[in-house]
């Protein structure tokens, strides 16, 4: 399934059941992302990712970074990280998914991907630091990526497009009955940058 094609409605939700998955369409425009990926690879404090993995430390090729308005605690793949504070450029975009999504976010974690070859695998964001059932707004800046989404107990699949400049959202019981996943592909050579804002526990 593309999200090119007629078939995709904006604000519609994407999954069949058990959650919710809405795609909130190309929210920037080809100079305004291409400003914001720029600027997320000039200022970001990347580092690579790690994951703790039958009790062994893997270090990605893939980099991230934890933003937030405070200094948030997030435990995931089994590394606890401090989120560190926004930037201009992160709290423009917080307040323009805010608009769309009708969600507030007091987090962000982002991903780069360098290339097509980096990818992300099956998992759901249901860690005990996030709120339950709350909305995880997903921005695309950069290379275009496949989306896809397997149901943990049925194992039917969904998969989605996202061009730069589109945001998607998960909420409800989307993290709960659902897998995602950013599989690599030698076919796409740019990088991408995911922006993925979240709500935090206080």
């Amino acid at each position: 399934m593309d999200l090119f094609t007629n078939d995709i409605i904006v604000d519609d939700n994407l999954l069949p059941y058990g959650g919710e998955l809405i795609y909130h369409g190309v929210l920037l425009d080809t100079n305004e992302s291409s400003h914001f990926f720029d600027a997320m690879m000039q200022k970001i404090e990347w580092y690579n990712d790690k994951s703790i993995i039958y009790g062994k430390e893997i270090t990605t090729k893939r980099k991230v970074a934890w933003y937030g308005s405070k200094d948030f605690s997030y435990t995931y793949s089994g590394v606890t990280r401090i989120a560190t504070p926004w930037i201009e450029e992160l709290l423009a975009l917080k307040q323009l998914i805010e608009l769309y999504t009708d969600s507030m976010y007091n987090s962000c974690l982002l991903n780069l991907y360098h290339s097509g070859e980096e990818g992300m695998a099956w998992h759901s964001d249901g860690e005990k630091d996030l709120v339950e059932n709350g909305s995880i707004a997903c921005l695309s800046l950069g290379a275009q990526r496949r989306f896809d989404f397997k149901h943990k107990q049925t194992a039917e699949k969904k998969h989605f497009n996202l061009p730069s400049g589109s945001v998607i959202e998960m909420k409800g019981e989307t993290q709960k009955n659902w897998l995602h996943r950013i599989a690599p592909t030698k076919k796409v050579t740019e990088p991408r940058i995911s922006l993925t804002f979240r709500q935090m526990k206080f």
